[in-house]
């Protein structure tokens, strides 16, 4: 595991780091590798998603879907009258 410091951190910084701890329940190391670990992760996150969304689009083409749960609460309706 690496070890990192950080240095000409703002006092005010550490202390809403510190508060924010303490409202998690942890330690404020543990809450800054929390928030370092979260940070690293969300680009791969965002090209998750971009990724998704291309798919989305080529399987659906111009016929995306735009009101999905609307739609299928419409459907259930139309089933719902036919019984």
């Amino acid at each position: 595991m690496a070890v990192l410091t950080v240095r000409n951190l703002p006092d005010e910084v550490r202390d809403r780091l510190r508060e924010r701890a303490a409202r998690a329940g942890h330690s404020m190391e543990a809450e800054v590798r929390d928030i370092l670990v979260r940070a690293s992760v969300e680009p791969e996150r965002r090209k998750s998603a971009a990724v998704l969304r291309e798919r989305i689009k080529q399987f659906y083409g111009p016929n995306l879907p735009r009101n999905v749960v609307d739609d299928f609460i419409a459907e259930r309706r139309r089933e719902a009258e036919r019984e």
